[in-house]
């Protein structure tokens, strides 16, 4: 029986990620090169995915094309590097487990770099090296141009008739590079002879489930899935993934659910996060039959108000509530424009507007602070990522700011290019986060990035981010110090989903004059919960929120209802120990939103016009 029978009745486990261990392990070389140079090392992780309950596992070859491996020259040694990962592989698949050869997508954003003809000549001769050495089917992987995939699918299929698994990688949930929808998308590759169609790489658990919402059960083929652990996260230099692999295991199902009988995982898994799918899709059948959910697009977050003293210097005399709101990834903006306006009658003290957030495109902020400014007198307080400018930009950038009169920024690294819409685009990063603050600090003297004067002097106030969702906070302490010494005037934390944390916060901050705004973000639903605390970089939640969450799983209105009122218990504990409240809300849910800052109003009222409010810099 061949990997296309078996899919008609079971639902296969795929093996995860070989990169994430062997960049594990430290290797900084061509990874195709091991299969000839450290054929054990790859053996033993086959062999690991394999007792972990891998039915179907892929050859070490992602990369293994003349136009990949001429980055080190070694071009010439392609037939040599795919033959050897298809025996090492078949060596490791002793019980009958079904060996994919790997081939990978070379298109990205720049199209220019090689023509398609040369990009398919390349694949197709891999192609040919690895159906000839023995391979079960082929495994398409990574591709974000469908153009180079339907090609290369077509021009396979002018050569060969066994299986063919092509996978596409998405720019958005549910939608391509090229703006296609994903089930457009995968019934073009149907058509054009895949036996398998599906999806990997970029995104995690969550949202390759949403996406798939939307995606109708083929025709003539199956569906795949090889989700990434989780977004994926930077620290000290290097990519981390943080998904816990019961989490993993659970998304599985849902995968099931919405037709997917090939399972795998992509960067960030391992042995232990399939093991879980495993376990979970042990004795499940294949979904024959889905109804298809349309959804509407998610815009996520928030707005505030204004007055022109600076934040750092209003949150030390008492209560300052900000608002976040992100701009519009399209160019309807009249919601945005709406939302701010009712926050800031509400009572919040500004908006805050990312700068292209999980690098993803939005309407700048510069041109809605502006609007917000002069058409609706709305102060607003603009991010600035090191990730998008050069030091030229950046200094021309804030230029522009300090003339149009905004002058309340945040200023933060940004998020890799690697999570967001253009895979292949350019990080910058010329400065840190740290030396951008101290490049402000310079225009606020009137003096340039290079040293020349300006002829006046900036008056930015700057705040820095304050990432408190760790172990130990006392260790992050010496972090903000630098930031201060670089010339932060106030700091906004991620959202803190737990009483002792914000404790924890102030216990290891009370000796800074600094002013910290504590970030409470109200949860939706479980899916949401569990979505950011496993897969959302600098986000945790406390067992008893998730339990919580959890107990209203399945009614909308009570779980929104739970999730602001673990929202108001949160505040309940900042308010009394911090001054500045960040308020993040899901979804453009301004009701939500609005319903805190009233509970915050009321709060201080309570107690007297505001007398629990601390009379320290928090």
């Amino acid at each position: 029986m061949g990997l296309l029978e078996d899919l008609k009745t079971k639902v296969l486990t795929a093996d995860g990620a070989m990169g994430t261990l062997l960049y594990s392990y430290g290797i900084d070389f061509c990874y195709e090169e091991l299969n000839v140079r450290k054929p054990e090392v790859i053996e033993n992780i086959h062999k690991l995915y394999i007792e972990a309950g891998a039915d179907v596992i892929q050859t070490n070859t992602y990369t293994a094309n003349t136009i990949k491996l001429a980055r080190y020259g070694i071009q010439d040694e392609y037939e040599a590097l795919n033959r050897a990962g298809v025996e090492v592989a078949k060596r490791a698949a002793k019980n009958g487990e079904y060996v994919l050869g790997t081939i990978g997508g070379i298109r990205g954003i720049r199209k220019d770099e090689y023509s398609l003809d040369e990009i398919i000549e390349s694949l197709v001769l891999q192609a040919k090296v690895l159906l000839d050495a023995g391979v079960d089917g082929l495994l398409l992987e990574t591709f974000y141009d469908l153009e180079e995939l339907e090609t290369l699918v077509k021009t396979i299929r002018t050569f060969s008739d066994g299986p063919i698994v092509a996978q596409v990688s998405m720019h958005d949930p549910g939608v391509l590079l090229n703006g296609m929808k994903l089930n457009d998308a995968l019934q073009h590759l149907e058509r054009a002879g895949a036996d398998v169609v599906g999806v990997n790489c970029r995104l995690g658990p969550y949202h390759t489930v949403k996406a798939l919402e939307n995606v109708e059960l083929p025709k003539n083929s199956f569906l795949s899935a090889y989700p990434n652990a989780s977004l994926l996260d930077v620290e000290e230099g290097k990519v981390v993934y943080e998904s816990e692999a019961e989490y993993f295991g659970r998304a599985a199902v849902e995968l099931r659910d919405e037709g997917v009988r090939l399972i795998g995982g992509c960067c960030g898994t391992t042995p232990e996060h399939i093991r879980e799918v495993k376990k979970h899709l042990s004795d499940v059948l294949p979904m024959e039959n889905k109804e298809v959910v349309t959804t509407k697009e998610e815009v996520i977050r928030e707005a505030s108000v204004s007055k022109f003293e600076p934040l750092h210097e209003k949150v030390k005399k008492g209560r300052s509530i900000i608002v976040e709101l992100d701009t519009p990834r399209h160019l309807e903006t009249e919601k945005f424009l709406e939302g701010a306006a009712i926050l800031q009658e509400a009572g919040a003290d500004i908006v805050t507007m990312a700068d292209n957030s999980l690098a993803s495109p939005r309407v700048s902020n510069v041109a809605m602070g502006s609007i917000l400014k002069y058409e609706k007198n709305v102060r607003a307080l603009a991010h600035i990522t090191c990730r998008d400018r050069n030091l030229i930009g950046l200094q021309s950038h804030l230029m522009g700011l300090d003339a149009l009169g905004i002058h309340d920024i945040l200023a933060v690294t940004g998020d890799p290019t690697k999570v967001g819409d253009f895979p292949g685009a350019t990080s910058v990063y010329d400065v840190s986060s740290i030396e951008l603050l101290q490049l402000i600090k310079k225009l606020n003297e009137g003096i340039s990035f290079s040293g020349k004067p300006l002829r006046k002097k900036a008056n930015f106030s700057v705040a820095a981010a304050f990432n408190p969702n760790v172990r130990v906070v006392e260790r992050a302490i010496p972090r903000l110090e630098k930031k201060i010494e670089a010339g932060a005037d106030y700091f906004i934390t991620q959202p803190v989903y737990s009483k002792e944390k914000i404790i924890e916060i102030y216990e290891a901050t009370k000796h800074l004059d600094t002013p910290i705004y504590i970030g409470i973000m109200p949860l939706t639903s479980l899916r949401n919960s569990e979505f950011l605390h496993h897969e959302v970089p600098g986000i945790k939640l406390s067992d008893e929120v998730l339990e919580r969450m959890k107990a209203a799983d399945g009614d909308k209105e009570r779980a929104q209802a739970e999730g602001v009122q673990i929202a108001k218990e949160l505040i309940d504990t900042a308010a009394s120990l911090f001054n500045g409240i960040y308020l993040i809300t899901p979804f453009m849910r301004y009701d939500m939103s609005v319903e805190l800052i009233h509970y915050i109003q009321e709060l201080d009222e309570k107690v007297k016009g505001g007398s629990h409010v601390v009379e320290t810099s928090h």
